[in-house]
């Protein structure tokens, strides 16, 4: 099924009229694509240029839009005294029921049982939302820390037409290519990690505890899974191959830049 964000990316394929560019960079842009470098391949023009579209349009590049998949709240589980931690479980069961049997002198067996598996189901729950959270939220983070240092590759370049320092400006942007290259891998181990572990309720004693966490003020992980790439590797392939490519042609320029620099032998 196409989404706005798809429709959006593809009439920018397609862009033509004069000024038409910039329109369409800003509504991919509002339509959450937000990888300037997936945006300057499907309009066929530098990062550069996306910057200034897009800054033309009043849209700051550097500030980008957060939506409601942004895990916030990783504060500690507690629900009904689970914490989601595994070699806590066990403890964490026994204590539940006891606690409830001693809320409940006069239970009949029927309910203790009843008892013991809503128990099960709410200790299951939260173990895999605390997993899945954990997950979620370390592939987030790594992939904001991969979009600010491939932004930054872009900063650290376009100094260097003003660097009094250039042998200096020009270190830091290749630092700063090196820096982009590692976190694009970690971004990609973070995402391959929380694609293993899906999250769903499969009756209704799991959707009770979900509901139970959410309303504990947890966020829900919907939003996040479906945020999640599910080709991480072939996303970070793309963009490996279009820093190195710009790398590449970048050092081109800037060996001609270093040899007009050298005095004459």
């Amino acid at each position: 099924m196409s989404t706005r964000r798809d429709d959006v990316m593809a009439a920018l394929r397609d862009w033509s009229k004069p000024g038409r560019r910039a329109d369409l960079l800003a509504e991919a842009w509002q339509a959450g694509e937000t990888n300037v470098s997936a945006l300057a391949e499907a309009a066929r023009i530098s990062r550069p240029t996306v910057y200034a579209d897009l800054r033309s349009r009043g849209i700051d590049p550097d500030h980008r839009p957060k939506g409601n998949s942004v895990i916030t709240n990783l504060s500690p589980l507690d629900i009904e005294g689970f914490t989601g931690v595994g070699e806590r479980m066990d403890a964490e069961f026994d204590a539940a029921l006891r606690r409830w049997a001693a809320e409940h002198p006069t239970a009949t067996q029927e309910e203790g049982q009843a008892e013991g598996m809503r128990l099960v189901g709410l200790m299951d729950t939260t173990a895999r939302y605390a997993d899945v959270r954990d997950r979620l939220a370390h592939e987030q983070v790594a992939r904001a820390e991969r979009d600010r240092l491939l932004h930054q590759v872009e900063l650290r370049w376009e100094a260097l037409s003003t660097a009094t320092a250039w042998l200096a400006a020009h270190h830091a942007y290749v630092l700063a290519v090196d820096e982009a290259r590692i976190a694009i891998d970690m971004w990609r181990e973070r995402a391959e990690t929380a694609l293993r572990r899906p999250f769903f309720c499969s009756s209704p004693r799991d959707e009770a505890a979900y509901r139970q966490i959410q309303e504990a003020g947890h966020p829900a992980l919907e939003p996040a899974l479906a945020d999640l790439d599910r080709t991480p590797a072939q996303t970070a392939e793309q963009l490996r191959v279009t820093l190195d490519q710009a790398h590449e042609r970048r050092m081109g320029l800037a060996a001609q830049t270093l040899r007009v620099a050298q005095p004459a032998q």
